[in-house]
């Protein structure tokens, strides 16, 4: 639970005044569809509950001051030295006002004070949550007009341009975009969204969500080659993205590179798995999620080795006690696994998961049940 009254309480004692606003934005699950959004695909991620909380107000001496409630830390920046390439959790905030100036936004300087409880390293899109949430803050706070999908592209270019994560745009228009017991899906060339309900209770089941505690980085390397590789791919088909094949076994007989045949079988299979879970999320029964959620994983795991043992463990501990689906969720090399569980059975099913990572001799997991929230926005 966020300490909101921690929260302004730091911002009075940072200004000696009331925060103009609270501003938020939430963390995601991307229910299926990984490393599509770089391959000008198609994604179907949901908002969670849990969020980055801002509280923000301006200042006439042309600085950021950007504080961190978890991390007791106070960064000061003027905005002339704005500099992509900073590095540190203050430039997640900072690369957003450089990227609003950049766009030819009129930002001036700001007190932003900083909680969330997106896990960190987790997969769940804790950078995108602070990210949006400074977006709306500051966009409220300077009286800008900006589109959500506007937004969105925004806090994508601060990630991008200034703290170098070559991410897609899945994280960022899911945290702006979601609605409430609904997921986003989301073309990724055209941009064009549409809200598909997820009536989980309704039908009888729960999302398990599960943090293997095994952290990662979309700024690392690996990450950065699985798009170059889907790059070089593309490249040598002859096409603008991977979204472009229409025969995966002719592109595949196309291709003498052992790696980029599963790399572009990974991303061909994926996309059409998020359409099918998109018509199976618009039907009376969302079980038939369960074996698209188990395919997406196998394809991660094989094809695009993005997954690691402990997420392994989870995925296969959570299928043996009850789950009727289950895969790794996020960028990959750790974090977090999804589960599709009949309701009341998500909590059960992370206590069998924590006992086989007790036995593995892993580090216990953490996990919750998540429900479908709304994108970022003002708190008051």
């Amino acid at each position: 639970m966020l300490d909101l009254d921690a929260l302004r309480a730091r911002y009075r004692q940072i200004t000696e005044a009331e925060p103009e606003g609270l501003w938020f934005a939430p963390g995601r699950v991307n229910l299926i569809g990984e490393h599509t959004d770089y391959n000008d695909g198609f994604v179907l991620p949901f908002a969670l509950e849990r969020k980055a909380v801002i509280a923000g107000g301006r200042r006439t001496d042309d600085t950021l001051v950007l504080v961190s409630l978890e991390l007791d830390d106070e960064v000061r920046v003027p905005l002339a030295d704005l500099a992509p390439g900073t590095q540190g959790w203050s430039s997640y905030l900072a690369g957003v006002a450089w990227a609003l100036r950049e766009a030819g936004h009129d930002v001036g300087g700001a007190t932003l004070v900083m909680t969330s409880d997106v896990p960190l390293g987790a997969g769940l899109s804790s950078s995108a949550a602070i990210e949006c949430a400074t977006v709306a803050a500051l966009a409220d706070l300077y009286d800008l007009d900006i589109a959500k999908m506007d937004r969105a592209r925004l806090a994508r270019v601060a990630e991008n341009d200034y703290v170098g994560a070559p991410t897609g745009l899945l994280d960022q228009a899911a945290s702006t975009l979601c609605e409430a017991d609904a997921g986003l899906f989301l073309d990724c060339r055209t941009l064009e969204t549409q809200q598909v309900p997820l009536p989980m209770a309704e039908q009888g089941y729960e999302i398990l969500v599960l943090d293997t505690k095994t952290p990662h980085s979309h700024v690392d390397g690996e990450y950065g080659a699985r798009r170059a590789s889907c790059e070089a791919a593309a490249s040598i088909l002859g096409i603008p993205a991977l979204r472009d094949v229409t025969d995966l076994d002719d592109a595949l007989g196309r291709l003498d590179d052992e790696t980029l045949r599963r790399r572009v079988r990974h991303v061909v299979t994926e996309n059409q798995r998020v359409l099918d879970a998109f018509e199976v999320a618009r039907s009376d029964d969302l079980a038939a999620l369960a074996p698209l959620l188990d395919a997406s994983h196998v394809s991660m795991r094989d094809d695009y080795e993005i997954t690691v043992p402990t997420v392994d463990l989870a995925v296969e501990a959570a299928r043996a006690a009850g789950a009727l689906g289950a895969r790794m969720t996020g960028g990959g090399f750790g974090g977090c696994i999804i589960a599709l569980t009949r309701a009341g059975e998500a909590d059960g099913i992370g206590r069998a998961v924590a006992d086989a990572f007790t036995e593995a001799g892993y580090g216990a997991p953490e996990w919750f049940s998540a429900t479908p929230a709304p994108g970022a926005g003002r708190l008051a």
